[in-house]
């Protein structure tokens, strides 16, 4: 709901001082009269004039200074409500005093003046005031002043009016429509306050229920573990014959327990790993790691999956010119690889190709701005950091684009369906997404379908510990 706009009580509040003096400027060139504007709170907003020599003479005299002082505070206090009124001055002078409505209300006055009729004359109100003047005297400069009919006077300060009062009125509809502005941005911003307060209690709330999630999930698996750990030795004693001769039926049971007992250890661990990374309790070491080594031990791992299969895994590092060694956490950085290539062999079919390329990168620092040296200024000396890329490509079955942006949260699988073929939870790429910005690294991945999917991992070559980053 719009504010009512304010009461408007004096020709200030809506046409400034400055617009004010030009009109009287102007005024006083065409007419040569002095002019003046008093506010409705007898503030003088403007004034333009030329002391009269008249002024000047009677001026000198104490008695003419003071009938002078009571004629211009006359003709200052004087307060017409609805059309002009006159003073007159004792030499023979005259002024008009001129209301300015609003509003059908006075908000100031123009005051015009002094100024001579044609046919004043200097009479006794001059000895009366000042018996001082000599009379001859004030007759001469009292024809210095502009002369005008009382009617010419009232069309100059009615004229001035008219602008005025067109003024104030075009000022009190730029205040209306700044009234108007000022109550639609409160308004709106009143909006954007509850909006944001909605909102950073929702933030709030799913952090509250993220927080519980990852205890829930950290509690259970610890929970699940002990007795997974159990099944998986008793299901061991039984296939090795500890228990006693089995037939092959019973053997294949057996197995198949372990099997499973396995893989859900395997997510068990998962979601540890998962809870440990957004809660922050996973610490990376900086190490010195051989890449050539790193890429043995993750061919190693994953080979067996990959003849099972019948795709063929190729393993290239190009560190020929650079050392091939990198400080960073070996652990976390064969968990990366290890899980990439492994979900590579899984979506290739029998007869594909899987690729892991490790290679030196320098990277690009990108340089802090401030207000002496901005960041564009310095986009030109950018600042290199050495670094490895590894790439993990396949010939599988591709990833869809509208996939892709999701294809690093928890639990998203691209084929969501009860019916699917491939088999995990969805944890792989969130959790290696994770790894790779603890690392300071970046993770990039393009696919199509039906020809492959490329993931591209940068890790930047971070310093020892002990020595400055």
């Amino acid at each position: 709901m719009a504010e009512p706009i304010p009461e408007v009580r004096s020709i200030e509040e809506l046409v400034g001082r400055d617009s004010l003096r030009e009109l009287c400027r102007s005024t006083y060139e065409l007419f040569g009269v002095s002019i003046r504007i008093l506010s409705a709170r007898d503030s003088l907003l403007a004034d333009v004039h030329r002391e009269a020599q008249v002024c000047t003479y009677v001026n000198d005299f104490p008695s003419g200074r003071r009938a002078c002082g009571r004629v211009v505070g006359e003709a200052s206090s004087l307060r017409p409500e609805q059309s002009a009124e006159c003073v007159d001055c004792f030499v023979g002078a005259r002024y008009v005093v001129e209301p300015i409505v609003h509003d059908g209300r006075p908000v100031g006055r123009v005051v015009l003046g002094p100024y001579r009729r044609p046919e004043a004359q200097v009479g006794s109100a001059l000895t009366v005031a000042c018996p001082e003047a000599d009379p001859t005297v004030v007759r001469e400069r009292l024809q210095a002043l502009p002369a005008f009919e009382d009617a010419a006077a009232r069309r100059i300060t009615a004229h001035l009016r008219r602008v005025l009062e067109l003024l104030a009125l075009s000022g009190h509809r730029a205040l209306a429509a700044q009234q108007m502005q000022i109550a639609s941005v409160r308004q709106s911003y009143r909006e954007l306050a509850e909006k944001n307060e909605k909102l950073e209690k929702a933030y709030a709330r799913l952090q509250e229920l993220d927080r519980l999630k990852s205890n829930f999930l950290a509690t259970i698996s610890h929970e699940l573990r002990t007795p997974l750990t159990s099944i998986l030795g008793y299901a061991e004693m039984l296939t090795s014959g500890m228990a006693g001769e089995m037939n092959e039926e019973q053997l294949e049971f057996a197995r198949t327990i372990h099997a499973k007992g396995e893989q859900l250890l395997r997510l068990i661990s998962s979601l540890l790993d998962l809870t440990r990374l957004e809660q922050g309790a996973v610490q990376l070491r900086r190490e010195p790691v051989d890449v050539r080594r790193l890429l043995e031990e993750v061919r190693s791992t994953v080979q067996p999956k990959a003849q099972d299969k019948g795709v063929r895994l190729d393993v290239e590092c190009h560190c020929e010119h650079r050392p091939h060694v990198v400080h960073a956490d070996e652990v976390a950085l064969g968990q990366v690889l290890t899980n990439l290539v492994d979900n590579a062999i899984k979506f290739t079919p029998e007869g594909g190709t899987v690729r892991l390329v490790a290679q030196p990168v320098e990277i690009e620092v990108e340089p802090e701005s401030s207000a002496e040296q901005p960041a564009m200024g310095l986009a030109l000396f950018a600042a290199t950091r050495p670094g490895i890329e590894f790439i993990v490509e396949d010939t599988g079955i591709g990833i869809p684009a509208d996939a892709l942006a999701h294809i690093f949260d928890a639990f998203y699988q691209v084929d969501g369906s009860s019916t699917r073929v491939h088999q995990g939870a969805g944890l792989g790429l969130s959790i290696v997404k994770r790894l790779v910005d603890a690392m300071d690294g970046d993770i990039e991945v393009d696919s199509e379908p039906g020809r492959g999917t490329r993931f591209r991992v940068v890790v930047p070559d971070a310093p020892p510990a002990d020595e400055p980053v």
